[in-house]
């Protein structure tokens, strides 16, 4: 029976414990011992989709190239005004690598260049200096220092500039020839095996090291202007 004045509402008894629950967890999914909310299930599966879609390299290849997004070479870095470093183009890299208006590339390794690389050399006018470096592992590593000598004599002539030095991985025999660069325009050695070995990080080797220590710059000519 209702009284004049008091609340009308019914009174209903609840469980405590029920409503804590029931306050808690929102509509659920029942899985064996644990109940998983509905909206976790969801929100994961929105996010491994997002994330498959970010790292699918099928959708990002070509979106980079639709939108005109211009990738370097692995270990790619400029060495000096007209003259930059890296790693072996791929196709990939073309786009980029016609940026640089390059004149000539000096390549490292023994390897005959590939059909597709030619091609790209030939249809932007570049002009190809190889110098074969065998890239082996310590301790059967040898490093021709006569070749060293005459990649540094391309690379010190401006007529070839802009120019690109690369090998396999833009690691070693492109770090070799770069150090005795450094060394002929003066740098402490410090310096020079500090730049070598942020390329080649764990993978640097101290036959490299004493090699450009060891190198005599003496009958190198002054760099061409």
């Amino acid at each position: 029976m209702k009284n004049d004045g008091e609340d009308s509402r019914e009174v209903v008894s609840v469980d405590p414990s029920s409503c804590s629950r029931s306050r808690m967890a929102p509509t659920s999914v029942d899985m064996g011992m644990a109940r998983i909310p509905e909206e976790f299930l969801v929100q994961q599966a929105v996010e491994e989709d997002d994330c498959h879609r970010r790292r699918s390299p099928s959708s990002e290849v070509p979106a980079a190239v639709a939108e005109g997004v211009f990738v370097p070479p692995l270990n790619f870095a400029m060495v000096n005004d007209g003259v930059f470093r890296s790693g072996f183009p791929e196709t990939t890299n073309f786009g980029f690598l016609e940026t640089l208006k390059l004149r000539s590339i000096v390549y490292l390794c023994p390897e005959p260049y590939p059909e597709v690389n030619k091609e790209f050399l030939e249809s932007n006018s570049i002009k190809l200096f190889q110098f074969g470096i065998e890239g082996r592992t310590e301790p059967f590593v040898h490093i021709p220092g006569e070749r060293i000598r005459e990649a540094l004599k391309v690379v010190l002539d401006a007529r070839n500039h802009p120019l690109l030095i690369h090998c396999k991985r833009g690691k070693h025999r492109t770090g070799c020839v770069v150090g005795c660069l450094r060394k002929h325009q003066k740098w402490c050695l410090s310096s020079v095996f500090d730049e070598y070995q942020r390329f080649a990080a764990a993978k640097a080797r101290v036959c490299d090291l004493r090699f450009m220590e060891l190198f005599d710059t003496s009958s190198i000519k002054p760099l061409s202007t």
